[in-house]
């Protein structure tokens, strides 16, 4: 395994110099995605590498100690460990995905992270197709043809991504050879992190900061198990030889003047803020697909991107008190019983008029992990 190491490392740094590539060694507490923002703002180049940086970053690996035979002869011995090791990141551009990052650990079993952005691919298709729009931070704030974009969006699944891997794979340095891999040594990809995300315009944006504040003093309950169990369509269990475990809460957190509601479900959470003071957002984060019974195979993507959809729409109906569906059968809803602390302050009824746009495919992000941001109607 060090010779691994060590050929990896020296061909990265062969590709760097080779290919006249910018080397960054990042810097303890830095952002990455600054340091990303910052050079992808003069690259110009339709697809190609920005930078290669290193970190040293602590990760599970495998490493060998000495143990001894009863007679005191000593052997090595493989165990399961952290260390904090050095990780190569290629920061680059795709002609169809946009910007992204593709990690690798230097060290056996040499896990690696591809992390991309739905709404980055959703761009450049739209602007393929002809499609005009007015972009946000990962949101669409206008569009000509909502209908056409999301009939773009919804077309990028498990195997463009896949694709975009093995493109790559060909194309940077990376620890398995070309004899690995025709001993069927190879990267598969598994969704270790997914964010769904619906951005809903405010026809008023003046109104949105009294409403969404509105919002949050009314759904500070809303992370109770059975509430909770409504946005998520999960029965919980909280007694009883086996009850549901995991975190189930609500949490305000305020970024210097932006209030935002987080609500936990396991290791999943959805977050409501005011977007840029034009947009009410609301975004899933899946962080382990086994709290909602589905393996972490890229294949079950489309499966994760309807819990993640669901899930931003049942918490707006929660929010406005609609009638709910009922967990146990999806095609039946149940009214909402008010206590006495709604009865002093009603939740409104419905949301500011809001424009719908498209939702562009997720962005997943991994050979080990996958992350995204997905807009949705």
């Amino acid at each position: 395994m060090a010779k691994i190491t060590d050929r990896f490392t020296a061909a990265v740094h062969r590709f760097a110099e080779a290919e006249h590539i910018e080397w960054v060694d990042f810097r303890r507490g830095e952002r990455k995605d600054d340091v990303m923002a910052k050079r992808l703002a003069s690259f110009t180049a339709p697809e190609g590498i920005v930078f290669i940086g290193r970190a040293q970053e602590k990760t599970q690996l495998f490493r060998t100690e000495k143990r001894h035979h009863d007679d005191g002869v000593s052997y090595p011995w493989i165990v399961k460990t952290t260390g904090v090791v050095n990780h190569f990141y290629f920061y680059c551009v795709d002609a169809d995905f946009g910007p992204f990052f593709l990690k690798f650990c230097s060290y056996f079993p040499y896990n690696a992270k591809l992390c991309i952005n739905g709404h980055h691919w959703a761009q450049r298709q739209a602007a393929k197709a002809g499609i005009g729009y007015v972009a946000m931070d990962n949101a669409f704030a206008k569009v000509e043809n909502i209908a056409a974009l999301q009939e773009i969006c919804d077309t990028l699944g498990p195997e463009q991504i896949d694709a975009l891997l093995r493109k790559w794979l060909a194309i940077l340095p990376h620890p398995f050879s070309a004899a690995d891999r025709a001993a069927g040594y190879r990267y598969d990809v598994s969704v270790l992190q997914a964010e769904f995300s619906l951005t809903q315009m405010l026809d008023s944006p003046v109104s949105g900061r009294v409403f969404f504040e509105n919002v949050i003093r009314e759904n500070l309950d809303i992370g109770r198990p059975d509430q909770v169990s409504l946005v998520f369509a999960r029965r919980l269990m909280r007694t009883g030889p086996r009850p549901t475990p995991g975190r189930f809460r609500t949490r305000v957190i305020t970024d210097g003047v932006i209030p935002s509601l987080h609500v936990d479900y396991k290791n999943a959470t959805i977050k409501q803020y005011h977007k840029e003071g034009r947009a009410l957002r609301t975004e899933t984060t899946i962080n382990d697909s086994y709290d909602f019974g589905i393996r972490k195979g890229l294949t079950n993507l489309p499966a994760l991107r309807e819990i993640g959809f669901n899930a931003n729409r049942r918490l707006l109906r929660v929010a406005n008190n609609q009638p709910r569906p009922d967990h146990r059968n999806p095609g039946t809803a149940h009214p909402h019983r008010s206590g006495h602390h709604r009865d002093r302050h009603p939740r409104p009824r419905a949301a500011p008029r809001a424009t719908t746009k498209p939702r562009p495919p997720l962005s997943v992000a991994g050979l080990q992990a996958a992350t995204g941001r997905v807009p949705q109607p």
